[in-house]
């Protein structure tokens, strides 16, 4: 690494280790400088403010999926390219403003050589030109450094990028070679208002640190009050009322504890080992306020009589000491208390593992830290050793010497079956219901809503953690928002009862909440099921809703059907998401465990966690799967779906939506029941009376009837219409309803050719390009958009829009165009 990489590792670090406590002045804020959301590093910044709406951004995907409705979505490349270019293959291009937000790769098994370089260019300027797998794998250094990058082990098959990219004109992704599967999500924006241009000089060293914090700190950081803490049974077929919060303000930390649940048994996870002379060193974070913490080591004891010695910070606090061998491959734990004499007042903890004798080498997999805070045992880091987490080592500073194996090992803790049948029916049965101002928003499975509904698998991602600890805590960090009051319920209809369960809500008085919530600004907190049975030739929804919100991610609990042969074909699916009422999905994936970042059915099944996305649970034929089970989770925090009328979230099960299996999710999402955009007009191009109705005129056109397909789900359905392409200005005029905050104009036309461009104007204002590079000639139908800004619209009952294809572009085609009028 060069010595700048190091250098900033090294601050990191630091940050990392000194925001424990990580407790801020300011209480959750309920508006945004724009109604973009947040752009550039205030994604990560301004977790505060996920509740607020984004009516100013349009979020869309590029991505490398099967134009025939088909299966090939990159296995040889046959769509990854829009075109092709001296510098190679371009994966997204866009004119006007916007962000790009997330991006992910995969080929070859996760390694990223063969796609050669990146080029990011941005408002006409190169601001990344290296080898994508050096960009992954963070050897560039901040803020191109894990989490914000990881690669094929980080991600058990895939490549991301979450370093978020505003540009103001223009945008252009270019890859050396064609790079097979890939996703680029992006926003577009209506204006460029509030927008800088990406600085990769920038190290934004604070949101690394934030980030590597996940599932352990709250992203908030924000000052709370603490509601009484809720203790005591709840009966089978009984709910309890666990906090209820009175007046304006926002509910910050959700904090469970069940003892009757214990953690699944099976588990894969990836270590090192070191043999004589060697040794192992690390940095930890611990809580300040400590009164002493314990340190507990997740090994192998195939091999025996490992004796290891642990000291911190330079003073010897015990030894690591397995036993004699044990013959069949099962994992063992064993703790060491490290007392408050040399812990006390600290941020972090240096650990030193010596070795000292074994009948081999002493391996070590997993480090879990716990903190003891007012007699209260709460994790405080997680280091996970091995070759799949070069990420996480780096970020730790984790060395070894004597290195004599690495590698992955699938063992099971001795846990007796009927106790695992019983945590799964309290995890599924038993529901967290929330209501805010009288209407129950939330309402969904324990263990889904906090990260895993297959089991108890110890589940860390940004806004939620599960502790599989014997005495650990479910958290849940979302901001949830309410006028008036709040109640939290746990509804148990899993047959078993519970005893002596323990929750602790944590909450923001904030008066400025009530009006934010009635003028539509910010929405209620949502976590919504969907379950059943896959249905042959229908997607599964994830989500359907009306009104404004903003979709933020899904737990999804898979259960295939398939007894033998490829048992996980269910991962074939691609996610479809529909916005507004367009018939396209705005995003069009690639498979499932590439919706979940991950790659090669996660890569034959290797568990993985990161902030955003990961696959923390795996299941085969046992543990109450019948046969093929997993268990995923995705946050899109940057790259949220906004809708201001409609939303609907679906994924394929299989291919073509042809593998049967059982699916349950949890979506994430904030919302109001109101829309906030109406379709306020519509131009049929094929119809005279319409044309003459909206004052349609043209030159250069030429008409013809079309019939093709769209999209997505309705790509066997073919539609017949009437499809003019032109070469010359076209003008009309479209109506607006009353109080117009901005306005979105759609197209529906013939994608046949590529490339489509055109300058837009509205009552002669000029207001950019109409870029469309996407082709299909498969299913030809494309209803796209171009967003109005404000300025342009408010006030007026109608505008006229000019058209004009640029020149060298194919020419322009146009069905039918919709007004859909932003109001609130």
């Amino acid at each position: 690494m060069r010595f700048g990489s190091l250098l900033a590792s090294t601050i990191i670090s630091a940050l990392v280790l000194s925001t424990v406590s990580g407790v801020a002045d300011a209480a959750p804020t309920t508006a945004s400088a724009t109604d973009k959301g947040p752009i550039g590093w205030q994604v990560y910044r301004q977790m505060d403010q996920l509740a607020t709406m984004r009516p100013g951004a349009v979020s869309r995907q590029f991505s490398s999926f099967d134009r025939t409705g088909g299966n090939d979505d990159g296995f040889v490349g046959t769509y990854s390219c829009l075109r092709t270019t001296a510098s190679g293959c371009v994966i997204a291009e866009r004119a006007g403003a916007g962000q790009i937000d997330s991006m992910w790769f995969t080929r070859d098994f996760g390694s990223m050589v063969n796609n050669g370089r990146l080029k990011i260019e941005l408002d006409g300027r190169v601001v990344l030109d290296q080898l994508l797998q050096e960009v992954v794998s963070g050897k560039l250094g901040a803020p191109w450094v894990w989490p914000l990058v990881g690669n094929g082990e980080d991600t058990s098959g895939g490549a991301v990028i979450k370093v978020p990219m505003p540009y103001r004109e223009s945008m252009r992704v270019t890859v050396q070679a064609n790079p097979l599967f890939y996703h680029v999500a992006y926003r577009d924006f209506a204006d460029a208002d509030g927008v800088q241009t990406f600085n990769p000089a920038d190290q934004a060293l604070d949101v690394i640190a934030k980030l590597r914090g996940y599932g352990i700190r709250d992203p908030k950081s924000v000052a709370t009050s603490r509601a009484p803490v809720s203790t005591g049974a709840v009966a089978a077929g009984k709910s309890k009322n666990v906090a209820v919060l009175a007046g304006a303000g926002w509910l910050t930390q959700l904090r469970v504890k069940i003892p009757q649940i214990v953690a699944s048994p099976r588990v894969g996870d990836d270590g090192r080992a070191f043999a004589i002379g060697g040794s192992t060193t690390f940095k930890v974070a611990i809580d300040p306020a400590n009164s002493g913490v314990r340190i507990t080591r997740r090994y192998d004891p195939q091999v025996g009589n490992q004796r290891a010695r642990l000291s911190v910070d330079g003073t010897q606090v015990g030894f690591w000491e397995s036993g004699p061998r044990v013959p069949v491959g099962e994992w063992r734990d064993q703790t060491i208390m490290i007392p408050a004499a040399l812990t006390a007042g600290k941020s972090s903890l240096t650990i030193l593992n010596e070795y000292i004798a074994s009948d081999l080498d002493v391996n070590e997999f997993r480090y879990n830290i716990h903190s003891n805070v007012g007699g209260d045992w709460r994790r405080t880091d997680v280091m996970d050793v091995g070759p799949n987490h070069p990420g996480e080592e780096t970020a730790h500073g984790y060395t070894i010497r004597g290195l004599n194996w690495q590698g992955y090992r699938v063992f099971r803790y001795p846990v007796p079956a009927a106790e695992v049948t019983r945590s799964d029916a309290v995890l599924s049965g038993v529901r967290v219901v929330i209501s805010f101002d009288g209407k129950a928003t939330v309402d969904a499975p324990l263990g889904e809503f906090f990260g895993s509904g297959l089991g108890e698998y110890d589940t860390m991602t940004l806004m939620s953690s599960m502790d599989t600890a014997p005495d650990g805590w479910y958290t849940a960090w979302w901001p949830m928002p309410y006028a008036r009051n709040a109640t939290v319920a746990l509804v148990n209809e899993s047959g078993v009862p519970l005893g002596d369960v323990t929750v602790e809500t944590d909450y923001v008085p904030d008066p400025a909440v009530a009006s934010a919530l009635q003028s539509g600004r910010i929405g209620y907190f949502h976590a919504t099921k969907s379950a059943g049975n896959t249905v042959p030739n229908q997607d599964f929804t994830f989500l359907q809703a009306t009104g404004r919100g903003v979709y933020y991610g899904v737990t999804h609990s898979m259960r295939g059907s398939i007894p033998n042969g490829n048992m996980r074909l269910y991962l074939e699916g691609d996610e479809r998401v529909y916005v507004d009422g367009a018939t396209t999905p705005m995003i069009y994936g690639t498979g499932t465990e590439d919706f979940y970042e991950s790659g090669w059915y996660f890569r034959d099944g290797v568990t993985y966690t990161m902030p955003l996305a990961g696959n923390p649970a795996w299941e085969l034929n046992g543990d109450g799967c019948q046969h093929d089970c997993t268990g995923a989770y995705r946050l899109m925090i940057g790259e949220a779906v906004s809708f201001s009328s409609q939303l609907r979230f679906d994924i394929q099960h299989g291919p073509v939506n042809d593998v049967a299996a059982n699916y349950s999710s949890t979506s994430y999402w904030y919302g109001q029941s109101t829309p906030a955009m109406v379709e306020s007009d519509v131009l049929d191009v094929a119809d005279d009376a319409s044309r003459a109705a909206h004052a349609y005129q043209s030159t250069g056109e030429t008409r013809r009837t079309l019939q093709s397909t769209f999209e997505g789900k309705d790509d066997k359905v073919n539609v017949t219409d009437g499809v003019a392409a032109t070469t010359g200005a076209i003008t009309f005029t479209l109506k607006l309803a009353a109080g117009s905050s901005g306005a979105r104009l759609l197209r529906m036309n013939d994608q046949s050719e590529a490339f489509q461009q055109a300058s837009v104007s509205v009552d002669g204002t000029s207001v950019g390009t109409w870029f469309q590079p996407l082709g299909n000639t498969s299913s030809r139908w494309l209803e796209d958009s171009f967003e109005l800004p404000e300025s342009l619209v408010a006030g007026k009952s109608s505008v006229t829009v000019r058209i004009i294809p640029e020149s060298g572009s194919p020419a322009w085609s146009a069905a039918r165009y919709r007004m859909l009028t932003k109001t609130g």
